[in-house]
């Protein structure tokens, strides 16, 4: 790009600002941020120009300083200009602290109006959109920081989505004012529901991408995990049933509970069954670790709206064909989950052998040196799970890649957990045998045995889907929805709820 391009690309910007203005729009945010084309021209870890846009810090920061000037000329100094900057990059050769605050405070004497603060890049994704692993909160103390040294607002983003925590944010006065992108996303109605203080209505943000960063790569609407009606409001809004009728949903699983709601809140009379002693299925062992708590939040809420909406809840309810005969519904969702595979090893009763779902619950115990089998997301996490706890944690993989299909701010952020955590990995590779000393492998690396005193498995699970086989030829309308299909994430569990129940 040469330096007349970027003068044109200047008056560019406040071109495109004064048509925002001129449809209604208030203000505008300049994103400066995460390795896209501001922040490529401000960071000397990227631009590499000779010309007056490059070099030291004022010509890097020039063109984004012009661009802020542009805007003010041609829209008046009445018209906000919020500029989004990270301060630290988190890569070997990015931005650190000290640069960015003296930036902050150039921008603010060049005539930003606010700073909105955050921190990371493409290659440090975890910290740009904090996938589940990250505390709520995560970088606040960037925006305190940054507040420190300038007197206009500073904004801070990074997991905001739990009120008492934003409400914290601001009496302490670290930031003044909450940035939220994907907790909005999930609930719209955030900000009129902490200001009725109805904080357990609240849907909350899982951090799972699926339903937002991932669809977007996959060329699909961006929508939510745990909010089916995003990106689609009008198409999916939920209508009173033309007739009302009596659904039993089997299982209390996210698939269950969210089937429930939505029958419920459409006009059905609405039972639910659950063999256990609690709500959540298997969200209640995978919110088990504690950098797994937005789990917890989710099976806290979708429980409220199942009693909120005046669903007949029995626990500790085993379904069977004569029992759903003798209830006599109209209509049966059967969301009855799914449950772990354990793959038949020779010698597996030699050590200490048990399920991640197992360990999670208190029904398995590991040793001090523990193999993980299977290095999808819940081996993973499992194996920063037993590490955390002080163990010796390996994780044997069949494929030539752990953790795949995860977006990739999430992937990014648990490969680094388990490197600091100093898992150790074995890919290509499955385990042959189990004996008094270990684990035999088979692999592309080679052959060899591993020393460990317990085996945990996260090999997938399998359906339950007998009572589907069961509830055949009875005279309801039968719908099965969730695990006990096909197994996956809580999108899938979550939206065949949603959809299901709205047809009925």
């Amino acid at each position: 790009m040469t330096t007349g391009e970027v003068e044109r690309l200047v008056r560019a910007f406040a071109r495109a600002a004064l048509f925002l203005r001129a449809a209604g729009v208030d203000g505008v945010e300049l994103h400066g941020h995460e390795g896209y084309l501001l922040d490529q021209f401000q960071s000397a870890l990227w631009n590499q120009r000779s010309d007056k846009y490059g070099g030291d810090l004022e010509g890097r920061l020039r063109f984004p300083l012009e661009v802020i000037h542009a805007i003010k000329a041609t829209l008046g100094h009445g018209f906000p200009v919020i500029y989004r900057f990270g301060l630290v990059h988190h890569i070997k050769g990015g931005r650190e602290m000290e640069e960015s605050l003296e930036m902050a405070r150039r921008f603010e004497s060049g005539g930003a109006d606010a700073l909105e603060v955050d921190a990371g890049c493409y290659e440090t994704w975890y910290w740009a959109h904090p996938p589940t692993y990250q505390p709520p909160g995560c970088m606040v103390d960037m925006a305190e920081k940054v507040k420190e040294v300038v007197n206009i607002p500073v904004i801070a983003v990074g997991k905001l989505g739990y009120p008492e925590l934003a409400e914290r944010v601001l009496k302490e006065k670290k930031a003044d004012f909450i940035s939220l992108g994907r907790a909005l996303l999930a609930d719209p109605e955030w900000p009129e529901k902490v200001k009725d203080k109805r904080f357990q209505e609240i849907r909350p943000c899982i951090g799972d991408h699926t339903g937002c960063l991932s669809r977007i790569f996959r060329g699909k609407y961006l929508s939510c995990t745990v909010n089916p009606e995003a990106g689609m409001e009008r198409a999916f809004a939920l209508r009173p049933a033309t007739k009302r009728k009596s659904v039993l949903i089997i299982g209390g699983g996210p698939a269950g509970m969210q089937g429930a709601v939505v029958a419920a809140r459409r006009g059905h009379r609405v039972s639910l069954w659950e063999k256990r002693d609690r709500l959540g299925g298997n969200l209640i062992p995978a919110s088990v670790p504690a950098f797994k708590k937005d789990l917890r939040t989710l099976v806290d809420y979708l429980s409220t709206q199942v009693r909120t909406w005046g669903v007949e809840v029995r626990l500790g309810k085993e379904a069977t064909r004569d029992g759903v005969e003798e209830a006599d519904p109209d209509v049966v969702v059967v969301a009855a989950g799914a449950v772990p595979l354990v793959p038949q090893i020779p010698g597996r009763e030699k050590l200490r052998l048990c399920t991640a779902v197992d360990l999670y619950l208190g029904h398995g115990e590991a040793g001090e040196e523990v193999v993980v089998i299977g290095g999808g997301a819940v081996g993973c996490e499992g194996a920063v799970y037993l590490a955390r706890m002080g163990k010796r944690v390996s994780i044997v993989e069949i494929m030539g890649r752990i953790c795949r299909g995860e977006n990739g701010a999430n992937r990014q952020h648990l490969m680094k957990m388990l490197a600091g955590e100093g898992v150790t990995v074995f890919t290509r590779s499955r385990v042959e045998e189990i004996t008094e000393r270990g684990v035999v492998l088979k692999g592309q690396g080679g052959d060899g045995e591993i020393r460990a005193d317990s085996v945990v498995v996260a090999a997938g699970l399998k359906p339950e889907s007998m009572l589907i086989e069961q509830l055949k030829g009875l005279p309801f309308e039968v719908y099965a929805v969730g695990d006990c299909v096909r197994p996956g994430r809580v999108m899938q569990a979550i939206w065949e709820g949603f959809r299901t129940a709205r047809l009925i």
